[in-house]
């Protein structure tokens, strides 16, 4: 019998309008409505109560290392330790006027061309994993044992796995001066590195704006640092 009292057409229950002498006030709130904006309302309220109870309890005494890069401005907490890696006004322009695809290409052409620098310059600070091992009697002389005293070399070039030159060597060799060549290239490729770490940074700015400025709840987590931009978090939202 459920099925057939069902399939018996009843009558059509429309929505109450809001009455003419009230259509100033707007639309007429339904249930569903007012269920919304009493959890807003409740949200909110809880919101506020937890921030009483984190400022009822708070320890007077209490100090973090980031206070000393921080200060109150209206009330609000503004870092200071940013001031040295902001963005210049000509950065700022190039973030406003490229879009991120355009940086990410130069980034990268920048990045190719560094590489090719360092593969035909010459680091004699870049240490190599090779190791020399060197076999003693017993776990005194291990105690006793001075590298630099075995190999005759001075402590600096200790570390060489290979060309780790004497010191009667070291005192007839004459240093030369770089050349010309030498120097344009190691100022060009710390251009290059500068110049790339500057473009990922803006990027970086320039894809954050994108995602704050689109839909969502969020709140800032930390304030940018060295220049990187700040850190938000996102509520998550259930898709289906």
């Amino acid at each position: 019998m459920s099925s057939l009292r069902n399939a018996v057409k009843r009558r059509e229950h429309k929505e109450r309008s809001q009455p003419q002498d009230r259509k100033k006030l707007g639309i007429l709130e339904k249930h569903k409505d007012y269920v919304r904006r009493a959890q807003d309302f409740h949200s909110k309220e809880k919101r506020l109560k937890s921030m009483q109870l984190k400022a009822a309890f708070r320890n007077p005494d209490e100090f973090y290392f980031s206070m000393n890069q921080a200060q109150t401005v209206d009330g609000q907490h503004v870092s200071t330790n940013n001031h040295r890696d902001k963005l210049s006004a000509e950065v700022l322009k190039v973030m406003k006027t490229q879009d991120a695809a355009y940086l990410h290409m130069k980034r990268s052409v920048d990045s190719s061309k560094a590489d090719k620098l360092r593969a035909t310059a010459h680091f004699i600070d870049v240490e190599k994993p090779n190791t020399h091992k060197v076999f003693v009697d017993d776990a005194d002389d291990v105690r006793k044992f001075d590298v630099a005293a075995h190999f005759d070399t001075v402590p600096a070039l200790v570390s060489r796995a290979s060309n780790r030159l004497r010191k009667r060597d070291l005192a007839q060799i004459q240093l030369e001066p770089p050349t010309a060549s030498a120097v344009n290239t190691y100022t060009e490729l710390s251009n290059r590195i500068d110049r790339a770490d500057k473009l990922n940074r803006m990027r970086q700015h320039l894809d954050l704006e994108r995602a704050v400025q689109a839909k969502g709840k969020k709140f800032k987590v930390a304030d940018g640092v060295n220049g990187a931009p700040p850190v938000y978090k996102w509520k998550r939202v259930r898709t289906k």
